[in-house]
């Protein structure tokens, strides 16, 4: 490749990623799609490779996931909002266990000013900004409700996410085989490697993880549920959503299932069956969940990943966070070839 060849290559990139940005709002749902069809597309070709057409094996993925739709929507979203509600009736309740629980502790603690635990600034401080906060909340809904425009921009959203997931799943393998009759034939080796390395990681980190915090979502729920938590859905549902940077999900879940059971049990007993909940999920997921479903190749430091979500949604926003990961996944992929690359050169031995 010829010095101008690289150049054009440079600036090619450069307007492709500017391009990115400025239109980050308008790719979102094409990115959902592109996600979803990546996903799914395994399972298409499962469905194709034995007989069945295409459009048919498309058509029974996506009754799967309208199916997976309306179940969550019937079945996990009431619940969902019966917990939220309890949290929101149970705050009263909080702020009485510090006062009457908490406070007198720390107030004997050596060094501690019991003037500086002022409950009660700290109960009205939270009460002004729940009331900026509902205010806050009323305008943006009036300004939806009122704006024609944002609804149907939202409304279309809805509506293009499942057709471009059908167009893009049933001309998925056609697609990724024109891309590679495009290239160069004389980097088509190299780049062909590294696609298949990529993909190979990406499949392990989205699917694997995404399994993963299915779970340990499943799995913080119902040991909560046993030990007799309240917000046992709420909290496993959370700690199993963060956990895809470890350790995010055992640290969240321990501090507020520990906080819930304190607050409703006041007993020691309970804190330590939340503490075996958790811990004897975190031990399953290292011993079995994340090497059988995501595996060790992939080589994402958690630090990497914190960095990558928030690089992501700083730079694109929500579009910034759902291409967080498969990026960082991307890169480690080409600097572990251009390590090899690195240590097999003269540069390296010289």
């Amino acid at each position: 490749m010829t010095g101008s060849q690289k150049w054009t290559l440079a600036v090619v990139a450069g307007v492709l990623i500017w391009l990115l940005y400025l239109l980050a709002p308008v790719l979102t749902p094409f990115m959902l799609s592109a996600l979803l069809s990546y996903l799914f597309d395994p399972v298409v070709d499962r469905l194709e490779a034995r007989r069945l057409p295409r459009t048919l094996g498309v058509i029974i993925v996506f009754l799967g996931l309208l199916l997976a739709g309306l179940a969550f929507v019937l079945i996990l979203f009431p619940v969902l909002h019966q917990q939220i509600s309890l949290l929101i009736d149970k705050l009263p309740q909080v702020m009485q266990w510090f006062q009457d629980a908490l406070l007198p502790r720390l107030s004997r603690l050596p060094g501690v000013d019991p003037s500086w635990l002022n409950l009660e600034a700290v109960r009205q401080a939270m009460t002004e900004h729940w009331q900026q906060l509902g205010s806050s909340l009323t305008d943006v809904l009036g300004r939806l409700t009122h704006s024609g425009g944002t609804v149907f921009v939202w409304f279309a959203y809805l509506l293009l996410i499942p057709v471009v997931t059908f167009y893009l799943l049933r001309d998925w393998d056609i697609l990724v085989r024109r891309l590679h009759d495009l290239l160069p034939r004389r980097v088509e080796p190299v780049i062909a490697q590294l696609a298949g390395e990529c993909d190979a990681v990406l499949a392990q980190l989205l699917r694997g993880q995404l399994l993963v915090m299915l779970s340990l979502a499943v799995v913080y729920t119902v040991g909560l549920w046993i030990v007799g938590v309240d917000l046992a859905f709420l909290i496993g549902l959370i700690s199993g959503l963060v956990s895809f940077v470890p350790y995010l999900g055992f640290v969240v879940g321990v501090l507020f299932a520990s906080l819930a059971a304190l607050i409703q049990f006041g007993d020691v007993a309970h804190l330590l069956y939340v503490l075996l909940v958790f811990a004897a999920g975190q031990a399953l997921d290292g011993t079995l969940l994340s090497p059988l479903l995501v595996g060790r190749r992939i080589g994402l430091h958690p630090v990497a990943v914190i960095f990558a979500v928030l690089a992501g949604g700083q730079l694109f926003g929500f579009l910034g966070v759902l291409l967080a990961l498969p990026v960082a996944a991307v890169i480690v992929v080409v600097l572990r070839h251009s390590q090899n690359r690195y240590l097999q050169s003269s540069l390296y031995s010289s």
